[in-house]
């Protein structure tokens, strides 16, 4: 008896060609087992392939074993029964078709594919071949090397290979839809992207604290070519590390945003408070999945208030010292060989363990701002389509009060809420120095 075909390849030009290749190639092998006519193996024809799978394909330049792969674990997404129904060809009668692997999900009533099925469909049941698939996955496949691809993990005695094949989020979207998602804060995904609407001439600093930040931007766009094309790989460490320090309110989620901005970089910080755990291992567990999933997606890494976790090592006292030394370790090994951009941010340099600080490319301080660079700040932020008191002298704000860009930001919208509220045409000076008084207040100080 001849299989019946599972995809009918004249529904469409797009997709179904591809998942026809993999039903060939699976018929081949379960032709070869059950002794019946052997099945052609139909090659797939990408080069007019519009779909967004063959141009994934075509841009990644997968290999035949990373296609199977890529094909295997996306059928279950798009449908569920088409392992199933291949083997029940075979298996008329039902029964446990060992060798083929695969498991049954919880909701899912198909077939699951785990790492056994790729090595049965490629390799069947000869060992020195199966032994070449296993080093395939572990050191040679594109997908699981740029993390479009995990083979999941298994419990403690069973064969790593029984592991589900699990494609990436972000890839599947790609594949089947065309999109590039972006990853949402979630206990597995502990960052939030960063975006800001204003430009760099917002971004009111001391010039030298300028020309360093502008000095992140020429790593950031020209890195590849200073690593790829001058064939430094070898000699320059990858990744590039960098440390913004000063008080709270001086500029420095803004100018981690501003340098995501215009390098058409995303930006992401980290929610340390899901990060950290007080149980064992758990704090290296999260960050090791957050930089799985960031070490090929080109991303900045934003640490905000980087020192409750990056901080000084202790004298060991007792176990909890112990590992939370490790969690250091880890970290920096893994900060070390990000090939990105990392950014932490303190309020202060001395909190950060110079183990880390040892290692950065740049560290760039934040200082409060000057009357002169206050004086700026008041006049960029202030709403032009309103006018000021004519006793208002923002020279004398600027000279008077101390304070940073993020105080002058809340005390202009205290002051215009309070304009609208008392149906005023113009921003009062009792107004401004209110809110001054509240920004005071909130830091503990007295105006």
């Amino acid at each position: 008896m001849k299989p019946t075909p599972i995809i009918n390849i004249q529904q469409t030009p797009s997709i179904l060609p591809l998942l026809a290749y993999l039903e060939s190639i699976i018929k081949h092998r379960l032709s070869l087992e059950f002794g019946q006519e052997i099945s052609l193996v139909s090659e797939p024809e990408l080069e007019h392939n519009q779909s967004h799978l063959a141009a994934f394909i075509k841009e990644e330049q997968l290999y035949k074993e990373d296609i199977i792969l890529l094909l295997l674990a996306l059928v279950p997404e798009l449908h569920p029964g088409f392992l199933s129904g291949i083997i029940s060809d075979y298996l008329p009668n039902g029964g446990e078709f060992a060798e083929f692997g695969g498991i049954k999900g919880k909701n899912h009533r198909g077939i699951i594919p785990t790492g056994e099925t790729f090595l049965y469909i490629l390799y069947g049941n000869d060992p020195e071949a199966r032994l070449q698939g296993i080093d395939f996955i572990q050191s040679h496949s594109q997908l699981i090397k740029h993390r479009y691809l995990s083979l999941e993990s298994v419990a403690k005695g069973e064969p790593k290979m029984s592991g589900r094949l699990v494609l990436d989020e972000e890839c599947l979207a790609r594949v089947t839809l065309g999109k590039i998602i972006k990853p949402q804060l979630s206990q597995n995904f502990p960052a939030s992207l960063i975006e800001t609407n204003l430009d760099w001439d917002d971004l009111i600093l001391k010039p030298k604290t300028m020309d360093e930040i502008k000095e992140i931007e020429v790593w950031l766009q020209h890195n590849q070519t200073l690593l790829n094309d001058w064939n430094m790989k070898g000699i320059i460490k990858p990744g590039y590390r960098v440390m913004f320090y000063g008080a709270p309110g001086t500029g420095k989620t803004l100018t981690a945003s501003l340098l995501g901005k215009y390098t058409n970089k995303d930006v992401y910080r980290i929610d340390l408070s899901m990060v950290v755990s007080k149980y064992i291992g758990e704090t290296e567990k999260n960050l090791s999945s957050l930089f799985d999933k960031a070490i090929n997606k080109d991303w900045i890494l934003f640490f905000d208030e980087a020192d409750s976790i990056f901080g000084k090592r202790t004298n060991v006292r007792d176990a909890h010292d112990k590992y939370a030394n490790q969690e250091v370790s880890y970290l920096l090994q893994r900060i070390e060989a990000h090939p990105g951009l990392v950014i932490l941010a303190s309020n202060l340099k001395n909190n950060i363990d110079t183990a880390f600080t040892r290692r950065f490319q740049s560290i760039i301080e934040f200082e409060i701002p000057t009357h002169t660079e206050r004086l700026r700040l008041w006049k960029n932020n202030l709403p032009k389509k309103i006018p000021l008191e004519k006793s208002l002298s923002l020279e004398e704000l600027s000279r008077k009060y101390s304070i940073t860009g993020a105080n002058i930001v809340n005390i202009i919208q205290y002051a215009c809420l309070k304009t609208l509220a008392d149906d005023e045409k113009e921003i009062k000076e009792k107004h401004l120095v209110e809110g001054i008084r509240k920004e005071y207040i909130k830091e503990g100080k007295t105006l």
